[in-house]
């Protein structure tokens, strides 16, 4: 069985939906999974997982947040995260989110295998939470 984090920071909402999403797609698979505010979330949870998904929205001009999400993330330039397959996730409301086209370069530069994304602008359809279900489910693989 594999063992999924998945690690989110949500204003609205939207971000969480999308968590909750991915989380039911991999515990449908057969997964172990825990999902966990960033604030809440330690290296240790990604780096003990198999596979792990993060979430943000876009804020403070093209960024994830700033305050936890950031910081969190920043870690991991420090870590071998060997590979480790990643989902990211987040929404955006004013921009075309070019924010999660970047930190998926910057999540691959730390050496995460980003197997899958999804942005949604505001709230997500329900095609998009179906989307993020089979992202979850991927994870589980």
């Amino acid at each position: 069985m594999k063992k999924i984090a998945i690690v989110y920071w949500s204003s609205t909402g939207h971000v969480e939906v999308l968590a909750d999403s991915i989380y039911k797609g991999a515990k449908e698979a057969g997964a172990e999974v825990e999902i966990k505010l960033v604030g809440d979330a330690k290296v240790q949870d990604v780096l003990n997982a198999d596979a792990v998904a993060f979430g943000s929205p876009s804020m403070d001009n093209n960024k994830i947040e700033q305050q936890q999400m950031e910081p969190f993330i920043s870690e991991f330039k420090t870590y071998n995260v060997e590979n480790k397959t990643t989902v990211l996730f987040g929404s955006f409301g004013w921009d075309d989110g070019k924010f999660m086209r970047d930190w998926m370069a910057r999540m691959k530069d730390y050496g995460f295998n980003v197997i899958g994304e999804i942005t949604v602008k505001e709230a997500p359809s329900e095609a998009e939470v179906n989307k993020a279900k089979e992202l979850g489910r991927m994870l589980a693989k």
